[in-house]
């Protein structure tokens, strides 16, 4: 059995692509052969995430943007303290998007550098 973390992560992918409990378990099923994240292990885990990268679910616009992108600035921005609406305002000044979601794969790898550098900044003082 994995730790809870990482059934913390699969629930949260879960809800990001806004699965049905249906589709949800039958992805379960299809990529780890199990019904419930609490009965993957190491392995299964490791394989349902690989189907995630792989599949449709895992890019969430047109534009390219992944989820792993997305879940990626999201973790920046909370290490950097900022509130959903605190990390909005910064791609709609910086970047000229409504929000997270409307961002282009290069943008986001844009976005991504300018936290990192923003968190660096914070480091030093």
């Amino acid at each position: 059995m994995i730790d809870r973390k990482k059934i913390a992560v699969v629930h949260i992918i879960k809800k990001e692509l806004h699965l049905s409990d249906d589709e949800y378990r039958d992805i379960l099923f299809k990529a780890a052969g199990v019904r419930s994240a609490k009965e993957l292990d190491e392995q299964k885990f490791r394989k349902l995430m690989r189907y995630f990268v792989r599949s449709k679910y895992y890019t969430i616009n047109d534009n390219g943007l992944t989820l792993r992108q997305k879940l990626y600035i999201q973790y920046l921005s909370q290490q950097l303290g900022w509130t959903d609406e605190h990390c909005t305002n910064f791609i709609r000044k910086y970047y000229h998007k409504d929000c997270l979601g409307h961002l282009t794969r290069k943008e986001a790898i844009k976005v991504i550098e300018s936290l990192k550098q923003i968190l660096f900044h914070q480091s030093k003082i």
